[in-house]
């Protein structure tokens, strides 16, 4: 069962980031414009690289190589001794959540636009703690001394 929720990451990844994570605006008379991670990474491109880069690795790269790499250690093709660097993945990844509510809670603050979440972000954030969740588990079935999760 593991395996096939860890498998299901690798989907549920990229469709968490196409989909909205938040609607934003100036103004509520002039309608709201769907951001998603890919709209947002594109954006970031454009304006601030060094961000741009840093996002990119905490909302891709972190949290889809932590599960291949939970994939490659269920279906004993990595060594498990390498969960750990795996768990350090999946902390940074919760790093790009983490930038999102900062991003919400400062808007919301100014008052000028107007900003509303939207189920990218639950999907996305869904992804993130399953993938810590499915780590964790991974981790205490090889404990108890089960050779394949």
């Amino acid at each position: 069962m593991l395996r096939f929720l860890t498998l299901s990451l690798l989907i549920l990844y990229p469709i968490a980031w196409f989909a909205p994570l938040m609607r934003a605006g100036l103004l509520p008379i002039f309608g709201l414009s769907e951001i998603s991670v890919i709209t947002g990474l594109q954006a970031l491109w454009g304006s601030d690289v060094f961000l741009a880069l840093l996002v990119t690795f905490l909302a891709i790269f972190a949290p889809y190589l932590k599960t291949l790499g939970l994939v490659l250690v269920q279906w004993d093709l990595l060594d498990r001794r390498l969960l750990p660097s795996l768990h350090i993945l999946g902390k940074l990844a919760m790093g790009d959540i983490f930038l999102a509510a900062i991003y919400i809670t400062v808007v919301k603050s100014i008052g000028v636009g107007t900003i509303e979440t939207a189920w990218g972000l639950y999907l996305f954030t869904a992804c993130i703690l399953a993938s810590l969740l499915l780590g964790y588990l991974t981790e205490n079935t090889l404990k108890r001394g089960h050779h394949s999760v």
